[in-house]
């Protein structure tokens, strides 16, 4: 029997719900033939439609085989029994024994216990759950793919009739949120720092698909061909573009998004799509539908910014082949563009005009996600995860994107517009007061030097070396550039990285830190361990020291792109000090290996760990006798110190680094470092806040490394410091049992006139 649901059987069965589609009736009149005309050319005994009403109630709406006075009567929770586990996973399951099934829940006005055999597939339209449709068996009957695949592309047709809400009613399949036009906050998280106002912008990729069924599909099989030409000829045309020519982590990932605009798999489900008589838009529809279903279920990642980028190349297909427009970009006039979507891959982002994109609000998204890379290029504010954010933002609103502290704000009243526009107009001001500084040294009033370093992880970022005035890189974080790659990097693709780095700092420091990878941040080509608690888990050092010829490559790769150049290299999360002696033992193979080789080694080589875990604090002593520097990573060691997960907003305003056991364990650190003659340094989010900064010059740092951005303002605080009152201040303080001295060091600061 499954022979019939084939390439032919598919077509048939199609024209049949062209035909009933196309004929007379109402929609429940058109659901009931539907499903007959299904349990017919399927040989099933009964074939259910189940439709989403409000409150994620699913309704049986339309069945042959099952009980008719069930029908309207018998409803189901998504998650609840079977029907309700295919509405919630949003894929197809197909069992020849239902019954036994754990989900499986008995309702006896449907009088379905006599029927075995169960397969039910979603009905899926934009990537939402709008029905499950189902077909039972009496006998234990196993269900192929071809089954499975064609009831499916069944399913894409019923949901262009849910759609209509002639059968349940539009708003009450995807209510709103009640909050009609009044001026609200919406949370998420930073994916890239910045302040914005702008008009709402929706990003509706989605086009309208005006015909389902083929009439031929082999017209549609040619159409479809020379839509996918025009599509990647449209990429290369893109990544041809004067702005997007230099390379950096972003040309990386739109480089593999041209290579997926290429992949064969893809391709081909669509080109089978058009095989079982859908038309080529619909094709592309499904297995885009397919895709969005198959992102809910998973959490690496990795892999869904895979899948991301998949449904960004179907949108762009499915454009292709309807000679639209490829997103709003090329409709909206708004000067400010608030760009407002549920995901986005980075190629979509790039079809808005730079110019007037303000800022990106998403419901998906996170900080290592493809689009929030060119964002991040751009100079454009995003906060990520935001709920709710399509259905509670108008087109044309005026939306605040605030990314420093991950707000959005919707329709704002004209107090906030005009307290924003003197935000904007005061940082406005501060960045020129910074750019007057550039030239300046970052010298305290009391003449103590405080070197500023910035952070980096990507080629795009050494420019801010020179419009900073940065004194150099004091973290190169390597792990950014292999997060971006389908396979690890050989020696010669690292060297060639590195050496670039070094050659555009142009003889600044820059102080390389080892892979940093594990925890949050995953590579798709290493085995993907599940931890409770990633964070102190397997990962940065450990990994590198069990996985020790990846870690001889790496710091191969570094020697020889030196050069003859001095050299930094840092260990991350050094646990005990018999971890860095190891690791610098693997260095020096790597120092002896290439010295008879004939290769020129570095002209200086300093050697140092990143203090990240407070165990390692007990041990400075003996560490100081090893290293050449230590930096503190304060980001993990407050994180660890306060047994605090940063990524928990619960604990989010609980603890505070400005704490005077904080304080205390950092002044201890500084402490050792000066007993032992090390140069010590801070990176961290702590080094980039004017008030922390402040904090930490009257401990004793003397070299902070932060974000490009945060280095004008340091300066400031620093020329306007006297560092003697403030360490004598800090004695005192560091001893109260307060939560926090945060208030206490502001109050300092404007009584003492600092800049913060």
């Amino acid at each position: 029997m499954e022979a019939r649901v084939g390439v032919t059987g598919a077509r048939r069965l199609l024209g049949g719900l062209r035909d009933v589609m196309a004929g007379d009736g109402n929609a429940q009149e058109r659901l009931d033939r539907i499903v007959r005309l299904i349990a017919a050319d399927m040989e099933a005994e009964v074939c259910s439609a189940y439709i989403m009403r409000a409150g994620d109630i699913l309704e049986l709406c339309a069945t042959e085989g099952l009980f008719p006075e069930s029908v309207h009567r018998t409803r189901l929770r998504v998650g609840e029994g079977l029907v309700g586990a295919i509405a919630a996973t949003a894929r197809p399951l197909a069992l020849s024994d239902a019954q036994a099934h754990p989900a499986f829940a008995y309702r006896p006005e449907t009088g379905e216990e006599v029927y075995h055999s169960l397969m039910g597939v979603p009905i899926l339209r934009s990537g939402r759950v709008s029905g499950v449709l189902v077909v039972q068996n009496r006998s234990q009957r196993h269900y192929t793919d071809e089954v499975i695949e064609a009831l499916q592309t069944v399913a894409m047709v019923l949901a262009e009739l849910v759609a209509t809400g002639s059968l349940v009613d539009v708003e009450e399949q995807h209510p709103t949120q009640g909050i009609a036009t009044l001026p609200h906050r919406l949370d998420g998280v930073r994916l890239n720092s910045g302040l914005a106002i702008g008009t709402a912008v929706l990003h509706e990729p989605a086009i309208v698909i005006r015909q389902l069924v083929a009439e031929d599909p082999e017209a549609e099989a040619v159409r479809l061909g020379i839509a996918i030409e025009e599509m990647q000829r449209s990429i290369d045309r893109m990544l041809s573009s004067s702005d997007l020519a230099h390379g950096g982590e972003h040309r990386d990932i739109l480089e593999t998004y041209r290579m997926f605009a290429e992949d064969r798999g893809w391709l081909g489900r669509i080109r089978e799509a058009v095989e079982s008589g859908l038309t080529a838009e619909a094709a592309v529809q499904k297995v885009r539908d397919d895709t969005r279903a198959r992102m809910k279920q998973i959490s690496d990642p990795y892999i869904r910014e895979r899948l991301t980028d998949l449904e960004d190349l179907a949108n762009r297909l499915q454009h292709h082949l309807s000679g639209g427009v490829i997103t709003a970009a090329a409709e909206t006039e708004a000067e400010d563009v608030v760009l407002v979507a549920r995901s986005m891959g980075p190629a979509e982002l790039m079809d808005y005009d730079r110019k007037r994109l303000r800022a990106l609000v998403l419901e998906e998204g996170s900080p290592s996600s493809h689009v929030a890379v060119v964002a991040r290029a751009l100079d454009i504010p995003v906060v990520g995860r935001v709920k709710g954010a399509i259905a509670q933002i108008d087109a044309g609103d005026q939306v605040v994107v605030d990314g420093d502290n991950a707000q959005v704000l919707v329709r704002p009243s004209e107090d906030v517009q005009a307290a924003v526009e003197t935000r904007l107009a005061e940082r406005r001001s501060r960045k020129a007061s910074y750019q007057a500084l550039r030239e300046l040294p970052a010298v305290t009033r009391d003449g103590v030097a405080i070197g500023l370093m910035m952070n980096a992880g990507l080629l795009i970022d050494l420019p801010e070396l020179e419009a900073t005035r940065a004194d150099g890189i004091g973290l190169y974080r390597t792990e950014l550039p292999f997060m971006a790659r389908q396979d690890f990097p050989n020696v010669a693709d690292q060297t060639e990285l590195y050496a670039r780095v070094l050659e555009q700092a142009q003889g600044k420091p820059v102080v390389f830190r080892t892979l940093d990878v594990g925890g949050d941040k995953l590579l798709p080509y290493m085995p993907e361990t599940v931890e409770e608690n990633p964070a102190m888990g397997w990962r940065a050092l450990r990994i590198s020291l069990d996985r020790p010829g990846m870690l001889r490559q790496q710091l191969r790769a570094l020697l020889l792109a030196a050069n003859g150049r001095p050299l930094s290299i840092m260990f991350p999360m050094v646990a005990e000090v018999a971890e860095f002696a190891t690791a610098r033992r693997i260095l020096n193979m790597e120092l002896q290996r290439l010295g008879p080789r004939g290769k020129p080694l570095p002209s200086s080589l300093r050697v140092g760990a990143m203090l990240e875990v407070p165990a390692l604090i007990w041990q400075l002593e003996a560490l100081c006798r090893q290293v050449d520097f230590i930096s503190v990573g304060s980001n993990d060691l407050m994180q660890f110190l306060f047994a605090k997960d940063r990524g928990n907003a619960r604990l989010a305003e609980r603890y505070d680094v400005l704490a005077p056991g904080a304080l205390t364990c950092l002044a201890e650190i500084v402490r050792a470092a000066d007993q032992g003659g090390v140069t010590l340094s801070l990176c961290g989010e702590m080094a980039g806040s004017p008030v922390e900064a402040m904090a930490l010059i009257g401990l004793g740092f003397r070299n902070l490394s932060m974000s490009p951005s945060a280095i004008g303002p340091v300066k400031a605080m620093v020329r306007s410091l006297d560092v003697g009152p403030l360490r004598q201040y800090l004695a005192v303080v560091t001893r109260l049992p307060d939560h926090s001295l945060r208030e206490k060091l502001r109050e300092f600061a404007r009584d003492h006139g600092i800049s913060i």
